[in-house]
């Protein structure tokens, strides 16, 4: 863990209430895929934590989406802002179970998480699907990134008006060595009891500190309470209870 006052370089609107924000570091703090990095706001006690969609030795970039007081103060804040951060924090996804073909699936602010795993594994040779799912079809993001990328991927809006109509969880029919998730509750709790092939979750959750000291994020699993930030957040898909 290292803390840091990193500068905003970019702060934009990718789609509906939805933003990209890339901060300056000053040395690459992400070792692994899914760590996160929680940030200070002014006028606002609690830190907020974020997982990355990219990043570099010298920035790094996340989406949220405004859902309070807080993410929309952010939403309003324009390059060259500094604002203090702890970085380099959880345990990430550990990529060495992935097999060759891993299916990638992710939900809302998850899908920037899924984004970046991707890339590590392509780096890695190995040949990820990713399934992305939304509500409709102003909401999507990340769809550049994964063209970009030139992996196989699919698309899903739950009212169909855009790619799939349906939820992500569709693509589990594909054939999959691994699967890695993280996305809201209900999303994770579908593969969980759909797919029986072995996975990790990254899990979403309120925290406090961010670094297990306050306890409050603490969930229960097969093996006893953990802490969401400091155990995790990503779990080993067998080991949670739904």
């Amino acid at each position: 863990m290292k803390e840091e006052n990193c500068e905003i370089l970019e702060n934009v609107l990718l789609s509906e209430n939805t933003y990209r924000m890339t901060l300056r570091q000053q040395e690459e703090n992400f070792p692994r895929p899914g760590m996160f990095f929680a940030l200070s706001l002014p006028s606002f006690f609690l830190r907020r934590p974020f997982s990355l969609m990219d990043h570099h030795d010298s920035f790094f970039t996340f989406v949220y989406k405004v859902v309070g007081k807080g993410t929309k103060a952010m939403s309003e804040m324009r390059a060259g802002t500094s604002l203090n951060a702890l970085l380099g924090l959880g345990n990430g996804y550990d990529l060495s179970k992935s097999g060759d073909h891993p299916l990638l699936i992710g939900g809302g602010s998850g899908i920037g998480v899924m984004v970046d795993l991707a890339r590590f594994l392509l780096k890695e040779g190995k040949h990820p699907l990713v399934a992305v799912g939304f509500n409709r079809k102003v909401e999507i993001y990340a769809e550049e990134e994964l063209r970009k990328m030139s992996l196989s991927y699919r698309l899903f809006t739950v009212d169909g008006s855009a790619g799939e109509k349906g939820f992500p969880t569709l693509a589990l029919s594909s054939p999959h060595d691994y699967v890695y998730a993280c996305g809201p509750f209900p999303l994770l709790k579908a593969i969980a009891l759909t797919d029986p092939v072995p996975g990790q979750f990254s899990l979403e959750r309120r925290m406090g500190c961010g670094y297990g000291c306050c306890m409050g994020c603490t969930i229960e699993t097969k093996h006893g309470p953990r802490r969401v930030c400091k155990d995790g957040p990503v779990f080993e898909k067998e080991d949670l209870l739904w």
